[in-house]
Order: C-alpha cells, then structure tokens, then sequence
C-alpha cells in the first residue's frame, strides 16, 4: 500500500531537520528546526497544550510544553515524531487529514529556511489530492482574507473560490505555493494577483498566520 503524502512528508520533514540541524532557520518567525520540531510533537501528542497555538491565553502553556520536550534533545525528538502516535497509525484517515497540510507546510518552512532553495515539483496525483482537500476547505483557509479572493491552480485552470463576493481577487499558481501563501507564508514562487488594484494590496499584505 501506498504511503499517504502526510506520512510521506513526515518523513522527508525529518530526513531534512537530521540534515540542517537543530539551530537551521525556518519559515517560521524566531523559531528554529528544533522549535519546530517541538511544535509537531506537542501539536500531535499534548493536545491540551497545543491550544496555545490558537488561545492566546493558553501560550505560556504551549511554550512549556515545547521546552520540555526540546530539553530531551534534538535527535531524540526528531526520532520521536518520525513515527505517528498510535491513534494516528490505526486511523490512517485521520492522519491523512489532519497532516497532509500540516507536514507539507512545515517541510517547506525548513527548506525554504535557508538560502539557496529550489521549489520542487509534487507528484501530480498528490497535487490533485492537495487542490481536493485546498478547495473544500477554501472558505476556513482563507478565513483572515480581508477580500472577496478566488484561487485558481495554473496547470489546470480550475478554480476554488475563497471568500464570496464581487470583483474579486484571483490567484493564480502552482497549488502547493497558492496553499503556503494562505498559509502565511512569504517564500512562494510564481503566484499571480489580478484585480481591483486596492482589494489586491490587502490581499497579498494580509497576516494570514499559522
């Protein structure tokens, strides 16, 4: 059987964190490959804690949380998160959704951490998957873009539309760089905005995070 491309990511993500080091930059503001790192385990085995990704309030307890883990050590994490905690390996399902975007966009924090990197080409049934999932989900993906905004991958001309509304901005491009901007990412490559010259500015300055 087939990986699925979150496990597949999973690993590339961690082949890639052995090879740059705990101290590598990220995509990620302030954080290093070992912060990172931290984040995925407690995100998927201190569920509690991880809410201080998304409750202000709840933080410090997220922070504490990646502290001790890192103080574990670099390798001993990494090896840790190669292999999804149980519930994960018996719902295949629910790693495929929960992680296909999750290790893509953080495999693409540390490659795209560093100078000297080149964007890389998926395969296109995983491609086709990633615009599935991109597309059903536009509307909650899209949830901090302060204009009505359509999507539109290049290869294929097919389009999602993000948030409803007239004249709307659309933005075209390769679908693993249109989901690292609505993602908050600001290494992407090729994308292009078309219209209203106002709507379009708020668009590509929005802080999308995560």
């Amino acid at each position: 059987m087939t990986e699925s491309l979150a496990r597949r990511e999973r690993a590339a993500l961690c082949d890639l964190a052995v090879e740059v080091g705990a101290d590598a930059p990220t995509l990620c503001e302030g954080w290093t490959a070992s912060d990172l790192v931290a984040h995925l385990l407690v995100r998927e085995r201190n569920p509690i804690a991880s809410l201080g990704n998304i409750v202000e309030s709840m933080a410090p307890r997220a922070q504490a949380a990646m502290t001790k883990r890192q103080a574990t050590g670099y390798d001993a994490m990494v090896a840790t998160l190669r292999t999804p905690p149980a519930p994960l390996r018996v719902l295949p399902f629910v790693d495929r959704m929960m992680n296909g975007f999750e290790y893509l966009v953080h495999h693409e924090d540390i490659r795209r951490g560093s100078e000297g990197w080149q964007p890389r080409a998926l395969d296109p049934a995983d491609v086709d998957a990633l615009w599935s999932q991109l597309s059903r989900g536009a509307s909650f993906f899209g949830r901090r873009l302060p204009s009505p905004t359509v999507l539109r991958r290049t290869d294929t001309g097919a389009t999602a539309v993000v948030r409803k509304g007239p004249d709307p901005v659309t933005i075209s491009g390769d679908v693993l760089e249109l989901i690292l901007f609505l993602f908050g990412r600001s290494a992407t490559v090729g994308l292009e905005f078309e219209g209203p010259e106002a709507a379009v500015e708020a668009v590509r300055s929005a802080d999308l995070g995560a």
